[in-house]
């Protein structure tokens, strides 16, 4: 295992714990803990565009705008619909990782060389699979139900699913290109092997308002 894997999986054993106790514990837990999220972010992002006013300003109304809709979103529609979407951007990320870094291939565009066609590949794979797996197992993790109980066909939800994986992929694509303007590598040194936390929430800074809309006006 190479120096930087073994950084990554450090940083991620100790963030998805914290994030989840928050995220399951919700209410005004979970508000604060998005709220020190936001401001490291918008910190982050403040640093990666302090050349463009206009870029800057516009990039923290959109960070607020997915920050609330997380909010929301969990609020609304509960705990199962909201680990499910996170659940999704996590093995985005992890399909992608693994399978660019297993099968190299082809690079997928130039404005961030290390992403490939079969990472690409691997995020939807991964995050369908991991969500087929969550959802059978909802019950034994005693959380709501209701997805499951939606008059909807298996294809259907798995369009969703490869929908929030493709809009996850597009953010960590956006805040690339970003770096790369800023010729920089990482937007912080927050997370050990990741960079800044805007490094490691790019895809569910975009994912998370848009699942808003689908779970909202879709299924």
């Amino acid at each position: 295992m190479n120096k930087e894997l073994f950084k990554r999986i450090l940083s991620a054993l100790f963030l998805i714990p914290v994030s989840f106790f928050f995220i399951i514990k919700g209410s005004h837990y979970l508000l604060f803990f998005l709220s020190i999220i936001f401001l490291i972010i918008s910190y982050e992002w403040y640093n990666l565009s302090k050349n463009n006013n206009l870029l800057k300003v516009l990039g923290i109304l959109f960070l607020i705008l997915s920050f609330f809709s997380a909010y929301y979103l969990r609020i609304n529609f509960g705990l199962s619909i909201f680990m499910i979407v996170i659940t999704i951007c996590i093995f985005t990320d992890v399909g992608g990782y693994m399978f660019g870094k297993i099968f190299k291939g082809p690079k997928l565009i130039k404005i961030s060389p290390n992403k490939t066609y079969a990472g690409m590949i691997g995020s939807f794979v991964l995050s369908t699979l991991s969500i087929l797996i969550f959802i059978k197992y909802l019950k034994f993790f005693s959380l709501n139900d209701t997805f499951l109980e939606l008059n909807k066909s298996n294809l259907y939800y798995i369009f969703i699913i490869l929908l929030i994986s493709a809009i996850s992929q597009i953010g960590d694509l956006i805040i690339s290109y970003f770096k790369r303007l800023a010729k920089v590598k990482n937007t912080g040194k927050l997370l050990p092997g990741h960079g800044g936390l805007l490094d490691r929430f790019d895809g569910i800074i975009f994912a998370i308002p848009t699942s808003y809309v689908l779970i909202k006006y879709l299924i």
